[in-house]
């Protein structure tokens, strides 16, 4: 077998035209036939280049409202037979089947057309039949048959056999064909995700990758998945790694809970907040959160939910960090911080995040829906004698979002709407508590007034008991311990206000 194949013929059948003229102008200078179908055909005659439709082949014409153009044998004879096999050289000539040594392709677009919040009918009839069946008989003959099933295959192609006049060799051929049923399995799993409404199946797939320079560790090798471009406008800065982009998760999930609230400031570090304030202005919601643990705060990431002004700005640079978000920057802000030739500077968009988490697990994947809960006023019970202040319920409240979206089992600790410290990953909650208690007075924050919260529920009296003596007099936890009464009756017993929300927010 020849593993070098010279395209005599070709089956051009698209949907975007777009970049398709050069390459139907090369196929012409290479004296290429070229068979076409429908607006392709008619792009091809358009540009002053012999074209022979398909019908003219089938001796049928397109039928059912374009839905059958190319689904004939007289087609896929062309393209599935076997040039060195004597049977299937006998059936092509007995039957007069045209060799097609190229097949270009470029599906309807399903996934835009369901984006576009287009009607079922519409969503339908974007199902593409023939061009996903050409697809996989040109893959599949990969020996004798070229297939480019995309237009963002079009300028590889087009430099291949310009470079080669007309040749392709068995390697391009094949993986061409490798890039075809990329192409046509994630259609197909577009479809599948679209119609699924009972079935539990994991199915998933994403073309837009990224190489990073590692993973978690310079020895590891890293990739990410994904439409960064979609999330971001990067304005500065060097490329995110691995690690950068775990922390920028945790740091848009957390400030979500804050989303549209008063000028709010995070400051984030193994994807759990080290500093954390909302005030009147963002400066001195950023001045506070720096506040809550300066130290770690070094090479951190650092997220606001409102435009970032000078003044922010001035502060932010005094500091080393990785990355800063935001949705908005004031010029002269941003010239100030793209003072630091590394530092990544991200505009967020505003944009829908997915409602699953996905991660692996031994052989297989853990698959869930997000913590999408959030606790509120009206979720709470009153747990104890003693009840909140307003002030103590607003404090709650904000602790609760923190401790949300920080590394179980944690305490949370804050005060006038600024993390005091917290207490994370810890083994035992009584450790987180102390942890949080001991690294709160080592950046000398008062106590007394703070709130607790905490990620799930207290099993013995032990917590509520140590956050007492530290001056807590507030706390909010999920409840549901066969021994919630104990600590109770200590709260009772001292005057410590208790609130249970019903909910534990586990973060593993």
């Amino acid at each position: 077998m020849n593993s070098t194949k010279t395209i005599k013929s070709a089956l051009i059948s698209v949907f975007h035209k777009d970049g398709l003229e050069p390459i139907v102008r090369k196929l012409n200078d290479l004296n290429v036939t070229i068979y076409s179908t429908g607006g392709t055909e008619k792009f091809i005659k358009d540009l002053g280049i012999t074209v022979i439709p398909v019908e003219d082949v089938t001796s049928y014409p397109s039928i059912l409202g374009g839905r059958v153009k190319t689904l004939h044998p007289k087609v896929f004879g062309g393209i599935l037979n076997r040039q060195d096999h004597e049977g299937d050289i006998a059936e092509m000539e007995e039957f007069q089947i045209p060799q097609l040594d190229l097949v270009i392709v470029d599906l309807y677009p399903f996934e835009k057309t369901v984006a576009s919040g287009a009607s079922e009918q519409d969503i339908i009839e974007k199902i593409d039949i023939g061009g996903i069946s050409l697809i996989r008989a040109a893959a599949k003959n990969f020996k004798d048959t070229v297939i480019v099933s995309s237009m963002e295959q079009y300028d590889e192609f087009l430099s291949i056999i310009t470079n080669n006049n007309g040749q392709t060799s068995i390697t391009e051929r094949k993986k061409f064909a490798a890039k075809a049923f990329n192409v046509s399995s994630h259609y197909d799993t577009a479809i599948f995700n679209y119609f699924n409404e009972d079935e539990v199946v994991y199915k998933a797939s994403e073309t837009i990758s990224k190489t990073l320079r590692y993973g978690e560790n310079p020895h590891q090798k890293g990739f990410f998945f994904g439409d960064l471009d979609a999330m971001f406008d990067k304005l500065h800065g060097k490329e995110l790694s691995y690690n950068n982009l775990l922390d920028v998760d945790a740091a848009v999930n957390l400030m979500n809970e804050f989303k549209g609230e008063d000028p709010t400031f995070a400051i984030l570090k193994h994807n759990n907040a080290c500093g954390f304030a909302q005030r009147a202005t963002m400066h001195q919601a950023y001045v506070d959160a720096l506040a809550g643990d300066p130290v770690s705060a070094f090479g951190g990431i650092l997220i606001a939910n409102a435009t970032i002004d000078k003044a922010t700005a001035e502060e932010i640079h005094q500091l080393f960090c990785e990355v800063v978000i935001a949705p908005a920057y004031d010029d002269d802000a941003l010239a100030i911080l793209k003072e630091k030739k590394n530092r990544v500077i991200l505009v967020q968009k505003d944009i829908e995040l997915p409602t699953q988490t996905v991660r692996t697990a031994l052989n297989g994947v853990l698959i869930q829906d997000k913590d999408n809960k959030t606790d509120k006023l009206e979720d709470l019970t009153y747990a104890t004698n003693n009840k909140p202040s307003e002030k103590e319920l607003d404090d709650l409240l904000f602790a609760s979002k923190i401790c949300k979206h920080t590394k179980s089992n944690t305490i949370v600790l804050a005060k006038n709407k600024q993390l005091c410290a917290s207490g994370t990953g810890q083994t035992s909650r009584v450790d987180a508590l102390r942890q949080a208690i001991e690294k709160a007075k080592s950046f000398n924050f008062n106590l007394e007034g703070a709130v607790m919260a905490s990620d799930a529920f207290f099993p013995f009296p032990d917590c509520v008991e140590i956050a007492d003596n530290a001056g807590i007099k507030s706390v909010i936890q999920p409840g549901g311990s066969i021994k919630d009464q104990l600590s109770i009756d200590y709260c009772n017993d001292n005057d410590v206000a208790m609130v249970f929300t019903g909910t534990r927010h586990f973060k593993h």
